[in-house]
């Protein structure tokens, strides 16, 4: 009655769609790739989730969120700082991370532990969300952004004022976002820390007195939390 079933062909729609590539903010993680390579020329690596190479544009400071807080007065206004859970990454001039070793033995912070990392060339560092244009306001991941109000003015590079709120800040997960973004526009290595400021009478920040300043901070941290475990923790850590 129904006739004799029809073979099923390679034309044949499948039961099951094909897999589907997950939209990250703003329709996808090749927004993002492009803001740093297009518009601030930082270098990326292949893959996902995005990342950073460290080495060519800057290094990275790893430290404590509350030592870089201590530490950010030590910082120029256009130098970007990151967040990423409990821990802050201070953007510092190439070549930085192998300095820091020496730096520190001549400051005399050599023979403590300290929990300060650097991240040096051929390193990598997760890519903070970019930060959201002003009159625009951040939404949740996948949900596309907001247009800003009808007649309001794009802010330029390099505009004075506070930071815009990144992407993904809104139910975030320990994601790295930006406490001072980067402005496209702007040539970062004039806003870092660098060692050839000692002494200088110029305006670029002192990779030597942020050092000293957040390996001071990271001690008392440590010690800090040292004092607050049970004396039987204590004993052991000795």
């Amino acid at each position: 009655m129904f006739g004799a079933p029809q073979p099923v062909t390679a034309s044949s729609t499948p039961l099951v769609p094909l897999p589907r590539r997950p939209l990250g903010p703003s329709g996808g993680s090749g927004q993002v790739r492009r803001w740093y390579e297009n518009e601030l020329g930082w270098p990326t690596v292949p893959g996902d989730p995005l990342r950073l190479l460290v080495g060519v544009r800057y290094d990275v400071l790893d430290v404590p969120a509350e030592a870089g807080h201590a530490a950010l007065r030590r910082l120029a206004s256009g130098s970007p700082v990151a967040l990423r859970g409990g821990r802050m990454l201070l953007l510092v001039s190439a070549g930085s991370a192998e300095e820091l070793p020496g730096l520190l033995e001549w400051l005399d912070w050599g023979a403590l532990a300290l929990d300060l990392v650097a991240i040096g060339a051929g390193g990598l560092m997760e890519a903070p969300s970019p930060p959201v244009p002003h009159g625009e306001r951040a939404v949740p991941h996948g949900q596309g952004r907001v247009p800003p109000a009808r007649g309001s003015r794009p802010a330029a590079p390099c505009e004075a004022g506070g930071p815009p709120a990144p992407w993904g800040r809104v139910g975030s997960q320990g994601a790295a976002v930006w406490l001072r973004p980067p402005e496209p526009g702007c040539e970062v290595e004039a806003s870092l820390p660098t060692l050839s400021a000692l002494g200088g009478g110029g305006d670029t920040p002192d990779l030597v007195r942020l050092v000293n300043t957040v390996a001071t901070q990271c001690h008392r941290v440590r010690l800090r939390r040292a004092c607050a475990q049970p004396p039987a923790m204590r004993a052991q850590g000795r």
